[in-house]
C-alpha cells in the first residue's frame, strides 16, 4: 500500500512564516524532500529518525532533474512512507509543484497540496512595501525573470504586462535585471519606483530603492544577489511610512 506525499509550501524565508498545517505535516514525515530556499530551521521540527532529502535547485546547479524528483516522490510513497515534499514560498507559484502532483495523481499516489505563504507577497510587505492600495494601486501582476530554457516561445509579455497593471513583482530576474529594466524603460517613465529586495524576510535581507532610470547604476555597486524580487510601481514609496523588517 502506497503512503502519501504532501506538497508543503514553506514560506519566504522566515521560519515561522510556514503555515500551520504545513507544519503538523512536517513533523509528523517519514521523508522531506527539501528545496533550496526553504529556511533549514524548519529542518528542527521532523521526526529525529526522518529521512532528509536535499534536492535544492539554483541556476545552472541542480541536484536532481525534476523528473529525478517526481520519481523519487513516487519512490518513496511506494514504500508505504509519508513523504513531505518541501518547497519555499507557494508550491504552484514558480515552484513546479503542479508538475509533482500531476506525476504523483496520474500514477495513483495519494497526495496534498498545502499553500504557502507566497514570497510575491511577503517579501515586499517585509520590506514595508505593500502590493496594493486603493488610491494607487488596484492590481498586480507576478512574472517569473527567468524563464525555462527549453521553452521555444517566449511567454513574459513585460511591457505588456507592466502596461496593464498598477505593481509589477518579478520573481527570479536578478540574472536579467538589464533586460528587464531596458524593456521596462520602452513603456514606463523613467522615474517609475523601483525595489530589488534580497534574502527577503530573513536576517540577510537587503533591499535597494531607486527609479528605473538609475537602478542599473545603483545595483553596480551592492552586490545583489539571488534569490531576489523586484517590485516596480508607485507601491515602492509606502517603504518610508510603513512597518518594515530592516
Amino acid at each position: 500500500m502506497s503512503g502519501t506525499v504532501y506538497i508543503v509550501g514553506g514560506g519566504p524565508g522566515d521560519p515561522e512564516l510556514i503555515t500551520v498545517k504545513g507544519l503538523r505535516a512536517l513533523k509528523k514525515a517519514d521523508v522531506v524532500v527539501y528545496d533550496a530556499l526553504v529556511s533549514k530551521a524548519l529542518l528542527k521540527h521532523t521526526r529525529r529518525n526522518a529521512e532528509l532529502i536535499y534536492v535544492g535547485k539554483r541556476a545552472g546547479k541542480h541536484t536532481l532533474s525534476q523528473d529525478e524528483i517526481n520519481r523519487l516522490l513516487y519512490e518513496k510513497a511506494l514504500e508505504g512512507k509519508i513523504v513531505v515534499r518541501l518547497k519555499g514560498g507557494d508550491p504552484y507559484v514558480f515552484g513546479r509543484g503542479e508538475e509533482e502532483v500531476e506525476y504523483l495523481v496520474k500514477r495513483g499516489v495519494k497526495c496534498e497540496v498545502i499553500p504557502g505563504v507566497t514570497s510575491a507577497i511577503a517579501v515586499p510587505a517585509y520590506a514595508g512595501i505593500p502590493v496594493t492600495n486603493r488610491y494607487i494601486a488596484s492590481s498586480f501582476a507576478v512574472v517569473t525573470g527567468r524563464e525555462a530554457k527549453e521553452k521555444t516561445v517566449r511567454r513574459v509579455k513585460l511591457k505588456n504586462i507592466a502596461q496593464a497593471v498598477d505593481t509589477l513583482i518579478i520573481l527570479m530576474g536578478v540574472n536579467t535585471l538589464r533586460e528587464n529594466v531596458m524593456e521596462l524603460k520602452e513603456v514606463l517613465p523613467e522615474d517609475t519606483p523601483i525595489a530589488i529586495i534580497s534574502s527577503g524576510t530573513t536576517f540577510n535581507q537587503k533591499v535597494i530603492v531607486s527609479t528605473l532610470d538609475k537602478i542599473l547604476s545603483v545595483v553596480k555597486d551592492s552586490n545583489i544577489k539571488p534569490p531576489a524580487i523586484m517590485v516596480v510601481g508607485e507601491v515602492v514609496k509606502f517603504r518610508d511610512k510603513l512597518w518594515r523588517y530592516r
